[in-house]
């Protein structure tokens, strides 16, 4: 089994164990205090990592280049975005559907890949890719009455719509960070990924600060608050984040992201197991669907 695949699916986990805790923070925090602590309170378990690698390991440092630089911006100023929408989708939708919306990433990962980095996919991998967005429109569709109005209200409306744009942006940050991480030269993949991350998580920190202690200083101040919680969302953030970075470091971003889709099926077990919400019978189909476009992603592609 190549590396990348494991690294992806543990990743996968992370992120649904972050966005499960960042769901839950949002009702003390509000949406820019849940975004912000996914960043700020990542930024010491990033740093760590990276100095595991250099001081215990004995990796060298790479240095830093201007792709670096304008990529990792670009990248986190789009993840930071991204992670805003995503968490203000919960507003509208249960935890399971709501996560759904924003599965549509691979296929506008493909593209920004595409347009970026020059990458291509394979006709398979593109229809295995199309099975999983399948997946994701009946999941989303699950709840809705099946009338003409609903459906497209249900596919048009507010909630499709940020759902869309947290997707686009989270495709785009994805990218900007294969690009910074790429731009390093010098050392092993595991510090390229990490270097990279480090930069972000930073950038992303300083600039949420920033905007909060000047437009929302009460919810920095709750974000300080709530350590103990908080703390968690950075760990278990990191966690993924290392895994997404090293994964996009060794395979084209579209077919990290699309493996990544089995995150719907830690979602679900999520919304029965913690949330206790109930999952109807078109969403299990909806994730059989995806299953088997991630299944089909790793032999087939």
């Amino acid at each position: 089994m190549e590396l990348w695949i494991p690294i992806t699916i543990a990743a996968a986990f992370c992120q649904n164990l972050r966005t499960a805790l960042q769901k839950h923070l949002k009702g003390r925090l509000g949406t820019t205090g849940a975004t912000f602590v996914r960043f700020g309170y990542g930024v010491p378990f990033a740093i760590l990592y990276l100095v595991v690698l250099n001081q215990v390991f004995g990796y060298a440092l790479p240095e830093p280049t201007l792709t670096l630089l304008v990529a990792g911006a670009l990248g986190g100023l789009a993840q930071i975005l991204a992670t805003f929408l995503l968490i203000h989708l919960f507003s509208f939708r249960n935890f399971a559907v709501g996560t759904a919306y924003s599965k549509t990433e691979p296929i506008q990962a493909a593209l920004f890949g595409f347009v970026v980095l020059g990458e291509r996919i394979s006709l398979t991998a593109g229809l295995c890719i199309l099975i999983g967005i399948t997946g994701v429109i009946v999941i989303s569709l699950a709840r809705v009455p099946l009338t003409v109005s609903a459906i497209r209200g249900n596919l048009v409306g507010r909630p499709a719509l940020i759902g869309l744009a947290s997707a686009a942006l989270f495709g785009a940050s994805a990218v900007a960070y294969r690009t910074a991480s790429l731009s390093l030269e010098g050392t092993v993949v595991a510090m390229q990924a990490a270097y990279a991350l480090v930069f972000a998580t930073l950038f992303q920190t300083l600039v949420m600060a920033a905007w909060m202690a000047l437009r929302e200083p009460d919810q920095l101040r709750a974000s300080l608050s709530a350590w103990r919680a908080a703390v968690w969302v950075g760990a278990s953030g990191v966690a993924g984040s290392i895994g997404w970075f090293t994964a996009m470091t060794l395979q084209n971003v579209a077919y990290v992201r699309a493996l990544a889709q089995i995150e719907l099926v830690f979602t679900f077990l999520a919304s029965w197991l913690v949330f206790k919400e109930v999952i109807v019978r078109s969403e299990i189909f909806g994730c059989v669907l995806i299953v088997a476009a991630v299944i089909g992603v790793v032999l087939l592609r």
